[in-house]
């Protein structure tokens, strides 16, 4: 029990900060287009993290079988995902974008049970189900949700490529959390920089730039949403099942939509509220369920691996 609120307070928090992500992207999008704005935000995150890896003394050692799985999960996460979500809020809205990243607990349980042999119970499967028409409720609004194909394709690719990195970090649980959230970070970072730099020196509309609300987006982007944001996920995926850690990911409409009516007057309806209930209710009953963390996942890897 002790796992699951240490991992749940993490995971909220993360969500939480995701939350508004999605404002912040929308506040700077038009202005620096999808690729460089996740090049900047990285470049941003670097130094933060920088700073982090020298004051809590953390290892810069990652060992050698495990550099591939690292690469691996950094450019399906922090590359692939946050491009295509980002691509697919702006083709969108950051309405439709709430809605479809929302399936990615549903690929987190899938992932969860081919690659980690976790539960795939009837309440874990319900709970995803309740949390997930919670959002539909949260978010969802007939006058104002629209979905472009190309977005609504990159939208669902960015809620894959998430849960896939998600499930591959409980292989890397061995190592600090921001340690491997720091490469994780600099692969992505290098992978960006070629087209970053291209457009930065071509394109950049420098004028744009100097407003507050987009480089204040990508401040918040850099150092809340992918230093701090990033830290507290992995740290919490180690407390806890991957197919329960998806469900923090519902704390990013819920915020968002409660942001949205603090700086921008939206309203609140009572769908909101229909919606955060069945989205906590789908949250409890998950946790009630069995939960492994992921130390006693990688001994049991092990133990496979030995076996076979």
């Amino acid at each position: 029990m002790r796992n699951l609120v240490i991992g749940s307070f993490f995971l909220s928090l993360a969500g939480s900060i995701w939350g508004g992500m999605f404002i912040a992207v929308r506040l700077s999008i038009f202005v620096i287009p999808p690729v460089p704005l996740v090049w900047m935000r990285y470049g941003t995150a670097l130094l933060a993290l920088i700073i982090l890896m020298l004051m809590t003394h953390s290892s810069w050692h990652i060992d050698k079988k495990d550099r591939k799985l690292l690469v691996l999960s950094a450019l399906s996460g922090q590359v692939l995902s946050i491009v295509t979500q980002e691509t697919g809020t702006m083709m969108t809205s950051a309405q439709t974008g709430s809605v479809i990243t929302a399936a990615t607990p549903a690929f987190m349980v899938v992932f969860g049970y081919f690659l980690l042999h976790e539960k795939l119970t009837a309440g874990r499967i319900a709970s995803v189900l309740l949390a997930t028409i919670g959002v539909l409720f949260v978010v969802f609004d007939p006058d104002n949700f629209t979905v472009n194909p190309l977005g609504g394709a990159s939208l669902f690719v960015a809620a894959v490529t998430w849960a896939f990195m998600s499930v591959l970090l409980k292989f890397l649980s061995k190592y600090s959390v921001i340690t491997v959230t720091f490469y994780s970070v600099l692969i992505a970072f290098l992978t960006l920089t070629p087209y970053g730099l291209y457009w930065l020196l071509t394109a950049a509309d420098y004028a744009a730039m100097a407003s507050p609300s987009v480089w204040g987006s990508v401040l918040y982007l850099g150092f809340i949403s992918t230093t701090a944001g990033f830290c507290l996920w992995n740290k919490g995926l180690l407390y806890m099942d991957a197919s329960l850690a998806g469900l923090f990911m519902f704390f990013q409409p819920i915020v968002g939509t409660f942001l949205g009516w603090l700086l921008l007057a939206e309203p609140v309806t009572l769908y909101f509220w229909i919606g955060f209930t069945l989205i906590a209710a789908g949250v409890v009953l998950a946790l009630r369920g069995g939960n492994t963390t992921a130390a006693e996942k990688l001994a049991r890897h092990h133990r496979d691996c030995l076996d076979h």
